[in-house]
């Protein structure tokens, strides 16, 4: 847990930010953590049935809820007023289970204030909602044991973390075997020079506790996760004038994310004359299937695949979703993957994982 110069925690920063300083998206100097993708249509008509306190008091840069969630239990990493909570809350049903984790209590107490006209809305005879209070680094500390949780999420909140290796690390060990990290936030095209991270605003807007991404990738690297992928990426802009002149000499991006617990994954995608081919049976899917931003699978059709994608398809959630066709008997040399327009620059060839 690192200390600014005046003495407080960024712990205490981030919840006096979030629990006192603002109050709603219109209080926020920036868009960094604002959502400006848009939601798939069955989402927004789950929102649509959320309360407007929780709606008006969530702070996101994404859409991080990835599909096929039915039954599985769903980890939120700094869930705030618990608006993808909610909306996870209706998609793994009432036998799934979604767990939000949050330091503040001003966000927890309205996500609680809610629940139980939430669960009515739908139509559940029990919650299957639960919010505990504690760190994303240590989540020990909101009882999450080790190899127990099917999906994480969260949105625009590692940037807020004062050690981002302890979330990651923490994060793969209570994922189960096969498991998904799926998230939203803000990356930087290069390192933030110190004396901007001990900015409380800055570093409250999600700007200054920005990843590099290529630490980042060594972050997973280190803790043994070879590949993730890129699902969405946007060049963020600063329009608040102040801020621009304090920060505005780096390239913040906001994406979307994805890792699978696989110890097949190797740091390079090779190439094993595998074949996957989508059926088009995800609800709410039936024409393609969006692994990544270069991985768009469309029903019925074979694609050639690098073995670690074939593993993501294969050892994970979406394995009775696909076909896969061969297997790591034959090794063929590296995999050309890469996003179908090609980067062309430097930061952006950054921004692909080890499959670009």
């Amino acid at each position: 847990m690192s200390t600014k110069k005046n003495g407080t925690t960024t712990h205490e920063v981030v919840q006096d930010y979030y629990g006192k300083k603002v109050q709603s998206t219109h209080d926020l100097k920036t868009s960094a953590c604002c959502t400006t993708e848009d939601f798939p249509l069955p989402h927004r008509k789950i929102l649509a049935e959320i309360e407007e306190e929780i709606l008006t008091k969530f702070y996101g840069c994404g859409s991080p809820i990835p599909p096929a969630l039915e039954g599985k239990t769903v980890l939120d990493l700094g869930c705030g007023t618990g608006r993808d909570v909610y909306l996870a809350s209706k998609l793994v049903g009432e036998q799934g289970l979604v767990i939000g984790v949050d330091m503040t209590e001003e966000q927890l107490s309205v996500a609680r204030k809610h629940l139980p006209r939430q669960m009515e809305r739908f139509g559940y005879s029990k919650p299957n909602v639960d919010f505990r209070q504690g760190f994303i680094e240590d989540l020990h500390s909101a009882g999450i044991e080790d190899n127990s949780i099917d999906v994480i999420i969260s949105n625009c909140v590692i940037n807020l973390a004062a050690d981002k290796e302890k979330v990651f690390s923490e994060i793969f060990r209570v994922l189960k075997p096969g498991g998904e990290l799926y998230f939203s936030d803000v990356f930087s095209g290069r390192r933030i020079p110190s004396h901007l991270k001990e900015d409380p605003i800055l570093y409250g807007e999600c700007l200054s506790g920005a990843l590099y991404i290529e630490d980042f990738r060594r972050i997973l690297r280190k803790i043994g996760i070879l590949d993730y992928r890129v699902v969405t990426s946007r060049p963020l802009s600063i329009d608040d004038p102040e801020v621009e002149a304090r920060i505005g000499m780096i390239d913040f991006y906001s994406m979307t994310i994805r890792a699978f617990k696989l110890d097949s994954l190797e740091d390079i995608c090779e190439d094993y004359g595998q074949i996957a081919i989508y059926h088009g049976t995800l609800p709410d899917s039936p024409h393609r299937f969006v692994l990544d931003d270069h991985h768009i699978f469309i029903t019925g059709k074979p694609m050639l695949v690098c073995g670690n994608t074939a593993s993501m398809l294969q050892e994970t959630r979406f394995a009775k979703y696909f076909t896969i066709i061969g297997d790591r008997s034959t090794h063929f040399g590296p995999f050309d993957c890469k996003p179908v327009v090609a980067n062309t620059s430097a930061t952006e060839n950054t921004m692909g994982g080890s499959c670009c």
